[in-house]
C-alpha cells in the first residue's frame, strides 16, 4: 500500500522501511505511526520477507521524537490513549516474528529512542544522539521507554537517563548496551543490511523461536524460561529446515531454508 510518511522497499528477503519527514526530524505523529503499524503488519504478513530495517530520511534524525503540536493539545483521557496506541504499534514491532533492526541516524529521542528500544538490533551511527527527554516537558516517557530502557540497561542507568533528561552519543550508548553497533553515517544502512543478509540466511522459524524465547523469557523465572526454551527447541525438530540445515552441514555444503 502506499504510504504518506513512509518510505517502503524490499531489497530481495530484506525490508527498508523509512520514516520520512525530514523537515520536523522525523517526529511522530498519529498517522505516522498509523502507517508504521500497517507497515509493520504488512513485513509480518509477506512470506517473502525475512528481516527488516528500521531508519529516519535525511542525516539528522532518526526520531527526533513525539510530535509536540499533538502532544500539547492531550487531556488526560487522550493522553492515556495516545500512549496505549503507541505501545501497541511498538509492541508489535518487538513481538514480530521478524527481526527488526535500527539503523539510527541522528537524533533518537522520546519516542524515536521508544521506537528504536522495541526494535531487535540497534546500530548507530556515530553522530547518533540517544535519549528519554521527556521531564523537561512535564511528562514521562508513554512508548514504552521506562519498561525497555531498564531491561536493556539497568535500573540505574534508565532512571538516570529518564530523570535528567539527558542525551547522550553512540559511544556513550554503546558502552551501556543501548546499541549493539556504532558505524561511520555512510556505512550505517550498509551495515544494517550486511547484518540482515547474515540473519535473513539462517532457518526462519529458528530465528522467529529465538526471539520468542528471549522475550518471553525475560519476563518469567528463570526455570520457566528453560522449559520455555526447551519447548521450542523441540518444535524446531519437527522443522524441514532443521533436517535441511543438518543435512546440508554433514554435506558441507551451504543450507536452502524454507521456513517450513
Amino acid at each position: 500500500m502506499p504510504y504518506e510518511n513512509l518510505l517502503y522497499e524490499k531489497r530481495d528477503a530484506v525490508a527498508l522501511i523509512t520514516l520520512n519527514r525530514p523537515k520536523v526530524l522525523n517526529a511522530l505523529n498519529r498517522r505516522t505511526l498509523e502507517e508504521l503499524d500497517a507497515c509493520v503488519r504488512e513485513v509480518i504478513a509477506d512470506e517473502t520477507v525475512r528481516v527488516a530495517i528500521l531508519t529516519g530520511a535525511g542525516e539528522k534524525a532518526f526520531v527526533a521524537g513525539a510530535d509536540i503540536n499533538e502532544l500539547a493539545q492531550l487531556t488526560p483521557v487522550a493522553g492515556r490513549d495516545y500512549g496505549l496506541f503507541g505501545q501497541s504499534v511498538l509492541d508489535r514491532i518487538e513481538a514480530s516474528p521478524k527481526p527488526f533492526i535500527a539503523a539510527v541516524n541522528g537524533f533518537a529521542l522520546g519516542g524515536g529512542c521508544e521506537l528504536a528500544m522495541a526494535c531487535h538490533i540497534r546500530i548507530a551511527s556515530e553522530n547518533a544522539k540517544l535519549g528519554q527527554p521527556e521531564v523537561k516537558l512535564g511528562i514521562i516517557p508513554g512508548y514504552g521507554g521506562t519498561q525497555r530502557l531498564a531491561r536493556l540497561v539497568g535500573k540505574g542507568r534508565a532512571l538516570q537517563l529518564v530523570m535528567t533528561g539527558e542525551q547522550i552519543t553512540a559511544q556513550q550508548a554503546l558502552a551501556i548496551g543501548l546499541v549493539n553497533e556504532v558505524v561511520p553515517p555512510a556505512d550505517l544502512v550498509g551495515e544494517a543490511e550486511a547484518m540482515a543478509k547474515k540473519i535473513a540466511a539462517n532457518a526462519p522459524l529458528a530465528v522467529r523461536f529465538a526471539i520468542e524465547a528471549v522475550n518471553r523469557g525475560l519476563e518469567m523465572p528463570q526455570a520457566e524460561g528453560l522449559f520455555l526454551e526447551a519447548t521450542l527447541f523441540s518444535l524446531c525438530c519437527t522443522t524441514e529446515d532443521m533436517k535441511e540445515g543438518t543435512r546440508a552441514f554433514l554435506e558441507k555444503r551451504p543450507a536452502k531454508f524454507t521456513g517450513r
